[in-house]
């Protein structure tokens, strides 16, 4: 059986600030693990999305994305999202929208109400250790997330996102 509420993390620590994903699941496993809570949330870490995951969003409740976006306005950008028909050049490296796309075109059902955590980057360079800019940024994304993943109700996460 899933866990209700799935979290995708995606980036790439080796590229500077696109570690943001992965920072984040790290700290969400703990977070979870303290709280008791591994059974309530299934975390997903990739370098990015592909077609795959929309299997991932069978018999969830709610589905969140993560990741770092360059020129996103600082801390970040909590916002709901639904499903996009557009598969763009390949299917590798999608967008979340397209994903839930996938899910409703493969399952014949609306996929999980969907939300996406854009967290503010800066440095994407190859080589590059996550910024101290960027740190703060995990850092205010935590919070959120934590208060989320405390009541992970559709209504309380639309509310956060409006």
């Amino acid at each position: 059986m899933s866990a209700p509420v799935v979290v995708f993390a995606v980036g790439n620590p080796s590229r500077g600030d696109d570690a943001i994903g992965p920072e984040i699941c790290g700290r969400l496993a703990e977070m979870l693990e303290n709280r008791g809570l591994t059974a309530e949330v299934e975390l997903i870490e990739d370098f990015q999305l592909n077609i795959e995951h929309a299997l991932d969003l069978c018999g969830r409740r709610l589905a969140l994305f993560v990741d770092a976006g360059d020129n996103t306005p600082g801390p970040f950008v909590f916002s709901r999202i639904g499903a996009s028909t557009a598969l763009g050049h390949s299917t590798h490296a999608l967008p979340p929208e397209s994903v839930l796309g996938v899910y409703e075109r493969t399952e014949g059902a609306a996929p999980p109400p969907s939300f996406v955590l854009c967290v503010r980057g800066e440095r994407f360079a190859l080589g590059e250790a996550l910024g101290a800019a960027a740190t703060r940024h995990v850092a205010a994304a935590m919070a959120l997330l934590e208060r989320l993943l405390a009541d992970p109700r559709e209504t309380v996460w639309a509310a956060a996102a409006a």
